[in-house]
């Protein structure tokens, strides 16, 4: 699937759209005086799953240039909240988080913005085979449940230090019970750091040398994400961590991660100018 320029950055720009206006809708309904949750719901819906479409044919387009996922920094994060993107709306499907798209949408768009006039991406550098493609698809996947899990953190923290104070808000009440919220951080932040186990066992196999100069901040940095992660996961079961806690541990785990996966390529490609 091949774009010419002008017909790629027309879908970037109406995809980007789509994502804008989903999270309206949730706005829009939060500060009405008579929300209307059910019509919200499905147009949410809607427009959330005609921009994943046309996003997923972005993200096919990128490959299909040199049959090879492309793996500049643009590209990954397009690919990233794509597949966050898919995750919200099979999550969607079963359970009521529709107020996620408040935070999830508008960094859904701008990753696809950042792609405009980026409809032929610089060919990788080194050579990507099976293996190394395999290593690439788990970190993406590891690394966007991860993020769901930090934007669920947020929201939990908020939803928490609100109820507290007896007054919560619009947005805090159409959110799921902070019981079930938290079951579903977890439950989050579980498979994502399975993936993450996968990802860094998959680069210690197809990887020559994990450890080689310009890949030993990101390892380092993923395996203190992993430790993290670990940790979190450990004393929720051990000791019961939740609350403020799992939320502060959350983030700390996410921000190791997140210098990991972009902090590196944000500095050889952007400042170093790279591949």
């Amino acid at each position: 699937m091949l774009f010419s320029l002008t017909i790629f950055n027309t879908l970037t720009v109406v995809s980007a759209l789509l994502y804008i206006i989903g999270a309206c809708l949730i706005v829009v309904n939060l500060n009405s005086t008579e929300p209307t949750f059910k019509s919200q719901r499905q147009w949410v819906l809607i427009s959330a799953i005609l921009a994943i479409v046309i996003h997923t044919s972005l993200v096919a387009h990128s490959y299909s240039v040199n049959q090879i996922i492309a793996n500049d920094l643009f590209s990954m994060l397009s690919l990233v909240f794509l597949v966050i993107g898919l995750l919200f709306i099979i999550s969607a499907a079963n359970q009521s988080i529709e107020t996620l798209s408040i935070i999830i949408f508008p960094f859904s768009a701008l990753a696809v913005l950042l792609n405009f006039n980026n409809a032929s991406p610089p060919l990788p550098t080194s050579n990507l085979d099976g293996g190394l493609q395999a290593h690439i698809i788990l970190s993406v996947l590891s690394y966007s449940l991860l993020t769901v899990a930090a934007f669920q953190s947020i929201l939990l923290s908020l939803q928490e230090k609100q109820l507290h104070n007896r007054h919560p808000s619009r947005l805090i009440n159409c959110l799921p019970p902070m019981q079930l919220m938290e079951s579903l951080l977890f439950r989050t932040i579980f498979l994502g750091m399975l993936l993450l186990t996968f990802a860094l066992a998959s680069g210690f196999i197809f990887l020559d040398d994990i450890f080689a100069q310009h890949l030993v901040h990101k390892t380092f940095l993923s395996i203190i994400a992993w430790v993290l992660f670990a940790a979190l996961l450990g004393g929720r079961y051990f000791f019961g961590w939740r609350g403020q806690k799992a939320v502060k541990w959350t983030y700390g785990g996410y921000f190791a991660l997140m210098l990991a996966y972009f902090g590196s390529k944000f500095v050889l490609q952007m400042l170093l100018n790279q591949g």
